[in-house]
């Protein structure tokens, strides 16, 4: 077909979607309503959003790859923070605009520093007003337009008449000049999952969400009450996503790992690195840090183990410092986190 041999000659990744800068400040405890806790130490100013953190992350790892950007940010201190860190990590942003029409957007992080959990106060800012109408995807050269995060794009999550949101409308232009997509999502604690996620499905060749994500989107629960992962509903979830249309694969990721089903039946399940958490400073950005991993395995095209592997390696990288990217190293020092921390138990498949 044309647009396969159109892909073929195409090398990189576009991404696009949310800008954000994270300013992460750790805390001893999160405090009840109308309760103190102590911020302990610096307050970290980094990466924030599904293409920010994918990028430079991709730049970290020296995966000698075109980088490019796409998305708005605010004529402000933070928006020039974003261009010059694209520059200083060649990543091209002829397509990361900036508006006077609102702030770039911003999170406070607050993350616990016992256990690294983390909790979120988010401007949307310029975010908000971004609708890739500004994109043409006939003058990228780009490989893969990677898009996230929906539920966090407000233009983009709104209705479209013919493609039922805009997001999917801007995904099946970049599959039409000959891209090969793919989708993040936010987790949100909202009824919206169906609305918004479910038409991008038809115009993505590779989602990825997670276990939380994957069961709002599709109603299987995958994290059961006590904790625990149930394998059966994952395989239900990921299957749901095929058949609801997405193209090539589904891969949902989880702290105890990760997993993949192809639309041709192929079934890999990835367990995580056993890190102490003595090793564990901040668990902000883990998830795009898997994505990085299995990104850049299918752009080089590497079999899916490998892919997987380094995508639990990346998140592995990530957990070592408290902001999205801070922790990211080269290609060959993250794979070889596995050496040194080791796999946990294989999650057997259930059946």
């Amino acid at each position: 077909m044309p647009a396969a041999r159109k892909a073929s000659a195409r090398k990189g990744i576009l991404a696009g979607g949310n800008w954000i800068i994270d300013q992460v400040k750790m805390i001893d405890v999160y405090p009840q309503r109308e309760q103190l806790a102590n911020i302990t130490g610096a307050t970290v100013t980094g990466t924030g959003g599904s293409p920010y953190n994918l990028l430079v992350n991709l730049a970290k790892l020296n995966a000698g790859i075109p980088l490019a950007a796409a998305g708005l940010v605010g004529k402000d201190a933070f928006g020039n923070l974003i261009l010059e860190d694209c520059a200083r990590h060649s990543i091209d942003t002829k397509l990361l605009k900036a508006t006077s029409d609102a702030p770039t957007s911003y999170t406070d992080v607050m993350t616990e520093t016992k256990g690294g959990n983390r909790t979120f106060f988010h401007n949307r800012g310029a975010n908000a007003l971004w609708d890739g109408s500004d994109l043409d995807f006939n003058k990228t050269r780009a490989m893969f337009f990677h898009l996230g995060y929906l539920l966090l794009l407000d233009e983009l999550d709104g209705p479209d008449k013919k493609y039922g949101t805009k997001a999917a409308r801007l995904l099946a232009a970049a599959q039409a000049a000959g891209l090969r997509t793919s989708i993040d999502a936010v987790s949100e604690d909202s009824d919206r999952f169906t609305k918004v996620i479910i038409p991008a499905l038809q115009y993505t060749d590779y989602c990825f969400l997670n276990e939380v994500e994957a069961g709002k989107t599709t109603g299987f629960k995958i994290r059961q009450d006590d904790g625990s992962l149930d394998t059966v509903a994952l395989r239900h979830a990921a299957g749901a996503l095929l058949q609801m249309g997405v193209g090539e694969l589904v891969v949902i990721h989880f702290p105890e790992g990760g997993f993949v089903r192809t639309r041709k039946g192929e079934d890999v399940l990835q367990s995580s690195l056993r890190i102490p958490a003595k090793d564990i400073v901040g668990a902000a950005g883990a998830g795009d840090a898997f994505c990085t991993g299995m990104l850049l395995g299918l752009h080089e095209e590497w079999d899916l183990a490998n892919c997987l592997e380094t995508a639990v390696c990346a998140a592995c990288a990530c957990l070592s410092d408290p902001s999205c990217t801070g922790g990211m190293k080269s290609l060959r020092s993250v794979q070889a986190l596995a050496k040194k921390y080791k796999f946990r138990p294989r999650l057997e498949p259930e059946h």
